[in-house]
């Protein structure tokens, strides 16, 4: 319990670092933006002394690095600055940033459960024909963009001309899973398949590769040699080993569904985060832009550190670490 208290105590010392260090990252890159943000709120109109005014007032005159600490300090506070709109940007991404985690999640929990059926069944009959098929079937799934997958889903089951389904093509208004269960499954199915696809796709060779290793080890013949059943030693010792590698995957492929799931957004025309970043650049909006940025990046670190502290349940031999 100590190895894993202390395990834990580093990832929580860590997790503060890594948030500093990327909203450093975002400052900095954001305020090298050509756009004025004085500009931006007070319009094209504004006379040059309103702007003057206006910039003395929000401390865009400051040096950077007061510039910084005054973002750092008003971050803290949960505020973020507001849009070219006048909209507060925490308000903005708070409304937003939950459905983009729904997409992301029911994405991946879709990946998950495809990759492990095919993973495992793959392992288990290698070297054969359907071990063969799930191979080409993974390859094929991980070549497929997921925005060119989405395009196919919502001609071949959207409600389009020639479409065989009635799964939605645009998405006019987010309904949430308390208030219409079917209406948000519906709303969710394709956006949540394309993302999943290529993310099952690459896991899946993952877990194969995996389970083959696991399967080849000496305890496994030691354990079926001695009359315990083959199914038995799978599931009880051979899947819960093989699983530290996916879980490695895992960590990052939440980012690349996070970054998949602003693409597939603006297609399915979800009101989340990624039409947030489209209106942002659109309007070079800084605070937008930077916000969402910030956000994104650290469910990113959060969501690793977790897969991080999952390794420890699947395997108690990383406590000693």
């Amino acid at each position: 319990m100590s190895h894993l208290l202390r395990l834990i105590g580093r990832r929580l010392v860590a997790l503060p670092i890594m948030i500093l260090g990327v909203t450093l990252l975002v400052f900095l890159v954001m305020s090298l933006s050509p756009a004025d943000p004085a500009r931006l709120a007070l319009g094209e109109s504004a006379s040059e002394e309103a702007l003057e005014a206006y910039r003395e007032r929000n401390g865009l005159n400051d040096p950077l690095w007061t510039q910084y600490l005054s973002f750092l300090a008003g971050m803290l506070r949960g505020d973020l600055g507001t849009t070219s709109g006048n909209a507060p940007v925490t308000e903005v991404v708070a409304a937003a940033f939950p459905i983009t985690l729904q997409l992301t999640f029911i994405g991946l929990a879709i990946a998950i459960v495809i990759s492990l059926v095919l993973g495992v069944v793959a392992a288990l009959y290698r070297d054969r024909f359907l071990d063969q098929a799930i191979r080409v079937l993974s390859i094929a799934a991980l070549a497929t963009p997921s925005f060119w997958l989405a395009i196919l889903l919502i001609q071949w089951l959207g409600t389009v001309p020639g479409g065989w389904g009635t799964f939605p093509a645009l998405i006019l208004q987010w309904v949430p899973f308390r208030e219409d269960p079917a209406t948000y499954v519906n709303n969710i199915t394709l956006p949540a398949i394309a993302l999943a696809v290529p993310v099952a796709g690459s896991l899946t060779r993952v877990v194969r590769t995996s389970m083959v290793e696991e399967l080849d080890k000496d305890y496994v013949r030691t354990a079926i040699g001695s009359g315990i059943p083959r199914r038995e030693v799978v599931a009880r010792n051979v899947l819960r080993n093989a699983l530290i590698t996916p879980l490695t995957v895992l960590g990052l492929r939440v980012g690349y569904l996070m970054g998949g799931a602003v693409i597939i957004e603006i297609i399915f025309n979800i009101r989340a985060m990624g039409q947030l970043i489209l209106d942002g650049v659109t309007r070079n909006d800084v605070y937008l832009v930077q916000g969402v940025t910030l956000v994104v990046a650290i469910a990113f670190i959060v969501v690793n550190i977790v897969v991080d502290l999952l390794y420890v349940m699947v395997n108690p031999r990383i406590r000693n670490i």
